[in-house]
């Protein structure tokens, strides 16, 4: 195909490894088809202020030949579309508190082209094949993004006698990214399971190279400390947070290493919060177990003291609860190191007059709908505050999960990848409110807190999908990915 049949976006500045950048243009339709260089390589530093990034595009003025659709990217920087490996969109099921229609909005908004939505939060979960052909049937035409799913194991399919491996190989022939249990679950349709259980399950799921992602924290803590906190009315965030400690998910963590070391199954401990959980994990790295993790922007931003902000305490629960000072500072060690493999939400939306108002901390609904946010604030948080290189920036956004969950032609920057794109801008601010929120549970703890970066566009496969600055018509144009 001939370039002036091409979509182009000049004046972008694009990474080429740890802080580098180079001023190029890309062509495109669906797909890259190729990408021209401006400039050698800089150094962020050389481009970190506006007047520093002026001066660098008076010296290199990238081509500006004819075609037909010409996108002027105005020296801001491009990365490949972001995934979002950790969400719960609800569709179908639980739709009054999130929807796909909003939400993959919000998504696309902060600069999200693929998510992978958990089996958990729809009826039916995702725990079959026809559970699965049924979401599929509710979404077509309801993302605006591509999206995967994980697949579930629950202690329901095993009551109901359900014959589990067939169960696990047939949704993995069907696709799914991986497998969801949980060691804990208040969830009455999908229930979490002992740890024979999880090692019955840990085989099957070994046997088909994927991911078995799982909730980990100890149950018989968290009952037990909870039952005797809510027999004597103690019912605050304080009971709530001693309930869930740190030790719940240490314990958790250790057995779930024994479990790998027993079946070889590729576990992958989701919304990991606790520097216990991440000294356990990197040691299990080191001995060559299959053991991988990650967390979220809440755990690497707020402490326990935060629940002290009556204007935001309830829109900060979530299970496991955020930690302390330490455990912050060892999550970002954890991204920077490798020991984590990416960021991610865990996307939760709820009606908050409803579901975040209880008196009792107990009946707090927990969770945080945060896929707008998770982009600039890994940007603004990590990368401009030199907590995380831009290169390790990007990975942790996109490339990283692409590689992890094999999503094809995902994830990079490359001729022949799609051509999914975020536009970030690391000259400008903006403080968050809920009111701006593209979700439909509009409420986060971040509200009032200024990130020092914003996604100005999004393109899926091509098509601009969001646009920060005009108003676009929503396209409902995304795809499942079976991976």
């Amino acid at each position: 195909m001939k370039n002036s049949e091409l979509n182009i976006i000049k004046n972008i500045f694009i990474s080429v490894g740890e802080n580098r950048l180079r001023l190029a243009q890309i062509y495109f339709d669906q797909s890259i088809s190729e990408i021209k260089f401006f400039s050698d390589s800089v150094e962020w530093e050389d481009v970190n202020t506006d007047e520093k990034k002026k001066f660098f595009v008076n010296r290199y003025n990238s081509d500006n030949e004819a075609i037909r659709n010409v996108i002027d990217g105005k020296f801001n920087v491009l990365i490949p579309g972001g995934i979002d490996p950790h969400v719960h969109f609800n569709t179908p099921g639980f739709e009054e508190r999130e929807d796909f229609q909003h939400a993959s909005t919000a998504a696309a908004f902060g600069g999200v082209t693929t998510i992978i939505d958990m089996p958990c939060t729809s009826l039916p979960p995702v725990t079959s094949v026809n559970n699965l052909e049924i979401k599929l049937d509710a979404l077509k035409g309801k993302s605006v993004i591509d999206f995967a799913f994980w697949g579930g194991v629950s202690r329901n399919d095993i009551e109901n006698k359900i014959n589990i491996q067939n169960q696990i190989n047939s949704l993995s022939e069907a696709g799914v990214a991986g497998f969801k249990a949980y060691l804990i679950s208040g969830m009455k349709t999908f229930k979490d399971v002992n740890i024979e259980q999880m090692k019955y399950i840990a085989e099957f799921i070994a046997s088909t190279g994927k991911p078995l992602g799982v909730h980990a924290e100890d149950k018989f803590l968290v009952e037990s400390r909870r039952l005797r906190f809510q027999e004597t009315n103690r019912n605050t965030w304080r009971q709530y947070c001693l309930a869930r400690d740190v030790l719940t998910e240490e314990k958790a963590v250790k057995e779930m290493i024994e479990i790998s070391k027993l079946t070889g199954v590729k576990t992958h401990i989701v919304h990991l919060s606790s520097k216990l959980g991440l000294d356990l994990i990197s040691e299990a790295q080191k001995n060559a177990i299959a053991i991988t993790s990650e967390t979220c922007p809440h755990y690497l931003y707020f402490t326990q003291e935060d629940f002290l902000n009556e204007d935001i305490s309830a829109f900060l629960k979530t299970a496991p609860p955020v930690k302390f000072e330490e455990d912050k500072i060892a999550l970002w060690n954890g991204l920077a190191d490798g020991t984590l493999n990416f960021l991610v939400t865990d996307h939760a939306g709820s009606i908050p007059e409803r579901d975040k108002s209880s008196e009792n901390f107990w009946n707090v609904y927990g969770g945080i709908p945060g896929v707008e946010h998770r982009i600039p604030f890994l940007f603004s948080e990590g990368f401009l505050k030199s907590k995380l290189s831009l290169e390790q920036t990007i990975n942790l956004l996109s490339t990283n999960a692409a590689d992890f969950f094999k999503l094809k032609n995902k994830g990079k920057l490359e001729k022949g990848f799609d051509a999914d794109f975020a536009l970030i801008n690391l000259w400008n601010s903006d403080m968050i409110k809920a009111s701006n929120m593209h979700s439909k549970g509009k409420h986060t703890p971040f509200e009032g807190v200024e990130f020092n970066s914003t996604v100005e566009k999004t393109w899926l496969r091509g098509n601009l999908v969001a646009d920060r600055n005009t108003d676009i018509e929503t396209i409902f144009g995304g795809e499942f990915i079976s991976v």
